[in-house]
């Protein structure tokens, strides 16, 4: 996983679109913390859209 956010922000969409139903599915399969991307991301002002499936 990218420590920068904005390339964080990059890849975690990129699966969300191509790979994965839900933000859930991609921590269970590539192990990660949800609370931590949560997290990050919100440094820089994104935020998990359920209904779209993406940070934005």
């Amino acid at each position: 996983m990218p420590k920068d956010p904005v390339m964080l922000l990059s890849y975690v969409n990129l699966k969300l679109r191509d790979f994965y139903a839900n933000l859930d599915q991609l921590c269970e399969d590539l192990d990660v913390n949800r609370g931590e991307i949560i997290d990050k991301l919100a440094s820089i002002d994104y935020h998990y859209d359920e209904e779209k499936n993406q940070f934005v």
